[in-house]
């Protein structure tokens, strides 16, 4: 008997635009794709799109993929942002199904740069209340005498991508610029002609500054009542970065008291905000999140994650990718992605300072495969350990290289400890150098660190982690023990190693909940240690 078949039909991947994109988008795509639309803020609409089955949804800020929306998304692998903010996705919820989350990062970086410099500009000159004014039948010239920015000191407050786009730019106005960023390093701000400061010192000295800074619980209301009694009277500040890095109620009060010229806002803690009492201050501009509102950033964002889901939904190294790690890579060396991140966070951790240079060595079995990836995961773990945000296996070089960071991997066949191993050193500005050493074991592969510098650990590198270093002696494992039992501090496991009787010795404790500074600073103290750093390694 012969058998009749038919041939199979493979069925084109679908995706879900679910707001107006650019053409752009679509061409970018391709046509190995079928699309579909739908309108995003729409709830019913989006809900029935996405149980329809789609493998990706394309969406820009209107468009709310949250719990619900991904728990009714039938086959989808990719969520794409047109845009850089993500607080419409539920980032946790789709990691735990499984999509990608994808977003456009550095698509309006110059547009939200030339509208910081618009606000910096309009606000100097007060444009926005003489634009008023005359279309009102005002001639009020003699109202309205502005300020120059020639040989004007410009703070600039968070020194990134932004920041330093508005630095070059500003410098060709003949502006001295200054900037604050904690994780920036010196030498690679002065190869910009920048000069690194504290914040207190660039409140001090600036004529005008610029906020370029995520919103976080450590930069919430950074420039607030205390901050804004330190500036020049003369000053004018401008925020196009996130609402609520700058009080607005402290600024208010600071310009109504003439303790703040001027400023130029973009952005506010709540939004949309129509009424504010800024809105009626002369001396204020306001434009309504316009930092991305440019049809050149628009089409940029939308080709760059049209290029982003071709890439996920065929099995790519996806750019841009938040919650994901991907791309093409030997199934031997992944289970070493996020051991080395560990590696790097508890060098950074550790060292107490971000590395410049962080070398990994890949010993053993492993070494026969391309294992360059590594030294991205190095990166990132170190870039995560000072609390960069949304990191990513694309964005962590541009990150690094940003903060004057370098990595690089290398392979060696010899291994006598193990069958493969992994060496990290990790090297500060300051000369600062630690060496950690960590293995998978067994069919499992399960994470170990083996040894950090020359002591020798069995160390699951999971949740809380307690590191104290100290002259060997007696007593010092019951001062820990009855320090963190009257915190109610559970020990998991506990590890010590050391140089010799009498020498230096490496307390390392597992504990079941999250050490406080007060702790680690009262069993510093009380066993007079080198180091004591608690550290917390999120499992990846």
């Amino acid at each position: 008997m012969t058998i009749k078949r038919e041939a199979r039909r493979v069925a084109k991947p679908v995706v879900l635009i679910a707001e107006e994109l650019s053409p752009a988008t679509l061409e970018a795509l391709g046509p190995e794709f079928d699309v579909v639309n739908c309108d995003g803020a729409d709830r019913g609409q989006l809900l029935a799109a996405l149980a329809k089955g789609v493998d990706a949804v394309l969406i820009r800020s209107a468009t709310k993929m949250d719990s619900e929306a991904i728990a009714a998304a039938k086959g989808l692998k990719v969520i794409a942002r047109a845009g850089v903010g993500l607080d419409n996705v539920d980032i946790p919820a789709a990691t735990a199904a499984g999509i990608m989350v994808v977003n456009a990062p550095t698509s309006n970086i110059v547009s939200a740069a030339e509208l910081a410099i618009s606000l910096l500009l309009a606000s100097a000159r007060f444009i926005s209340p003489a634009n008023a004014a005359l279309r009102n039948g005002k001639w009020a010239r003699s109202k309205f005498t502005g300020a120059e920015l020639f040989e004007k000191t410009l703070g600039i407050v968070g020194f990134g991508r932004i920041g330093q786009l508005v630095a070059s730019r500003m410098q060709a106005f003949g502006m001295n610029v200054i900037a604050y960023d904690p994780y920036l390093q010196p030498a690679r701000a002065a190869q910009l002609g920048v000069k690194l400061v504290d914040l207190d010192e660039l409140l001090k000295t600036s004529d005008f500054i610029t906020i370029h800074l995520p919103k976080t619980k450590e930069t919430a209301n950074l420039i607030g009542a205390e901050a804004l009694k330190k500036v020049k009277p003369a000053v004018r500040i401008v925020n196009a970065a996130r609402g609520g890095v700058l009080d607005e109620a402290a600024l208010y009060d600071a310009i109504k008291e003439g303790r703040v010229a001027g400023a130029g806002l973009d952005v506010y803690v709540t939004e949309p905000c129509t009424d504010s009492p800024l809105f009626a201050l002369d001396q204020v501009v306001a434009t309504p999140h316009l930092g991305a509102s440019t049809d050149e950033a628009q089409e940029r964002a939308g080709i760059a994650v049209a290029v982003s889901v071709r890439k996920a939904l065929a099995g790519e190294l996806v750019p841009d990718a938040v919650n994901v790690k991907g791309g093409v890579i030997h199934e031997d060396i992944r289970p070493s992605l996020p051991l080395v991140e560990k590696m790097s966070g508890i060098a950074t951790e550790l060292l107490g300072e971000l590395p410049v240079n962080i070398d990994v060595s890949v010993k053993g079995e492993i070494s026969v495969h391309d294992a360059s990836i590594l030294a991205i995961s190095a990166l990132k773990g170190a870039l995560l350990a000072v609390g960069a945000e949304e990191v990513t296996y694309v964005n962590a070089p541009g990150l690094a290289a940003e903060r004057g960071m370098v990595s690089a991997v290398t392979n060696t066949a010899e291994c006598h400890e193990y069958r493969s191993m992994i060496t990290l050193r990790a090297t500060t500005g300051t000369g600062k150098a630690m060496s950690i050493d960590g293995t998978l074991m067994g069919i499992k592969q399960v994470q170990k660190i083996v040894a950090i510098d020359s002591f020798h650990l069995d160390l699951p590198p999971t949740d809380n982690i307690l590191f104290i270093r100290y002259i060997d002696r007696p007593g010092i494992i019951g001062i820990v023990g009855q320090t963190l039992g009257e915190a109610k501090v559970n020990i998991a496991a506990m590890q010590v190693a050391r140089s010799k009787a009498g020498g230096t010795a490496l307390m390392v404790l597992t504990v079941d909940s999250h050490v406080s500074e007060d702790i680690v600073a009262k069993v510093k103290r009380d066993t007079e240690a080198d180091y004591v750093h608690s550290v917390f390694l999120e499992d990846k």
